[in-house]
């Protein structure tokens, strides 16, 4: 059964996951190369990016629903998740999760004392925790060439990881194509900080709030294609640079515009339900 004040996409690349995903009262959306049903929600009709999924990810979908079909959504709060990683109210690290016990974990509505916000965000990823010798193995000429990094955990910021992961500077590069009212408190956030919310996974109670994050990142991203096009971009860091920029820029946003709430998220690969 739906619930009456959460609707939750659950994000896809295989079509062997739908019944699982309906079973835990979420609509599938189908991504990527596979045939899905036509009556499968999808990111492939209407108006749409569905052929930037390999570089954008789940926006692809986040485009689809702005351009057709949030004004249709009845429910108060619209959540995302994918078939790998679900919200929950209550977890413990390191619980074993089967499917039984994640129809019981998953969130399937909002609670009453979460009114008074405004988004749910994922529980914050601390970049600076990874070891030095990973920082090392990464990217020793980022070391090199920025030591404080070896023994100041604060030096290990959002920016400084993104550099590690995404390439050098891209990050800068692209905020500076952001308009002035975001430009310097993103640049600020990314080299002040040492964590962000991840996957690009959020619930939104407000669809004008949705309709206004949406209306800012969308514009940057198609700026930033002038910069880094689809070409040359090789590897998993730099070929989905554009869904690794708007995860960022999701936790700087929201937390800059919204009243949030941070709750834990679960990783559970349902293929694993599936025998693979």
């Amino acid at each position: 059964m739906i619930n009456n004040n959460l609707k939750m996409f659950c994000l896809t690349l295989e079509p062997n996951h739908l019944d699982l995903i309906k079973e835990l009262s979420y609509t599938p959306v189908g991504l990527g190369d596979k045939k899905f049903p036509v009556e499968c929600v999808s990111d492939k009709n209407g108006k749409n990016i569905s052929d930037k999924n390999k570089y954008y990810g789940e926006y692809t979908f986040h485009y689809w629903l702005w351009k057709n079909s949030l004004d249709n959504i009845k429910q108060d709060w619209i959540g995302f998740c994918q078939y790998r990683k679900f919200w929950s109210l209550y977890f413990t690290p390191n619980e074993d999760i089967n499917l039984k016990n994640l129809n019981q974990k998953v969130l399937k509505e909002i609670p009453d004392q979460f009114d008074k916000f405004e988004v749910i965000l994922g529980d914050p990823f601390f970049v600076n925790k990874r070891k030095t010798m990973k920082f090392l193995k990464k990217g020793f000429s980022l070391v090199v060439s920025n030591p404080q990094v070896l023994f100041n955990e604060k030096a290990r910021n959002i920016k400084f990881h993104f550099d590690l992961m995404h390439g050098k500077d891209n990050l800068d590069k692209a905020i500076d194509l952001l308009n002035n009212e975001n430009k310097e408190d993103f640049r600020n956030f990314v080299r002040n900080e040492v964590s962000f919310n991840p996957h690009n996974m959020f619930i939104c109670k407000s669809k004008k709030l949705l309709k206004s994050y949406y209306n800012e990142v969308f514009p940057w991203l198609k700026n930033c294609e002038k910069l880094f096009g689809f070409d040359d971009l090789k590897g998993y860091g730099l070929t989905r640079i554009y869904g690794f920029l708007a995860e960022r820029f999701m936790s700087y946003w929201f937390k800059k515009n919204a009243n949030y709430k941070e709750l834990p998220i679960i990783f559970h690969d349902i293929n694993e339900n599936l025998g693979k």
